[in-house]
């Protein structure tokens, strides 16, 4: 499983970012991705630790005081 974003328009002309998580799966001869969650609109920053915790590997997230 992993996180799928997608960034679409709006009316405006401004640019909006949808994520959800997404699995591959294999039917027949082909790979199918199927949705497992529609997380929603998020925000740019939002994007890396989403990431983050959908990742198999967890890396370790620093922050600067």
């Amino acid at each position: 499983m992993f996180l799928k974003v997608q960034r679409k328009k709006g009316k405006g002309g401004e640019e909006m970012l949808y994520a959800s998580v997404v699995e591959n799966r294999r039917e027949g001869k082909r790979v199918v991705q199927r949705t497992v969650v529609n997380i929603g609109r998020v925000a740019e920053e939002q994007v890396p630790y989403l990431r983050a915790a959908w990742s198999e590997k967890k890396p370790r997230l620093v922050w600067d005081d």
